[in-house]
């Protein structure tokens, strides 16, 4: 069973920046991409980034593009979220999640486990 645990969620200022960590536990971490997501109340979840099992590939929503970076430690089986220059409307619950085997993917249905999600506030 596999376990994903984020954390690096808080309250930040507008401009500011928060790096988001998500520890996984339970099988061959390197073996399978993984992507993050955020989800705001009312709003469906959208598609954040995803990286692949070795680190070389990485997409990003172009809402974050050049913002964000996601980037993974296959060692210390954690991926990361760097968010820098956040905005008001980045305001959401942040959940990371594994995908299967040798899809990347930016849809949340190719995602097969899920973290209990960290929360963003950004304040204008």
């Amino acid at each position: 069973q596999v376990q994903l645990v984020e954390s690096g969620g808080g309250l930040v200022q507008a401009g500011g920046s928060l790096r988001l960590s998500c520890a996984a536990s339970g099988r061959a971490f390197s073996n399978y991409p993984m992507g993050w997501f955020r989800q705001a109340p009312g709003k469906e979840r959208e598609f954040v980034a995803s990286i692949s099992g070795s680190g070389s590939i990485t997409s990003y929503a172009d809402s974050v593009k050049g913002r964000f970076t996601i980037s993974r430690d296959n060692a210390k089986n954690t991926v990361y979220l760097q968010m820098n220059s956040l905005r008001p409307e980045d305001t959401s619950a942040y959940y990371c999640a594994e995908g299967r085997y040798g899809v990347r993917s930016i849809h949340s249905h190719d995602y097969n486990y899920w973290g209990q999600g960290t929360q963003v506030t950004v304040s204008s």
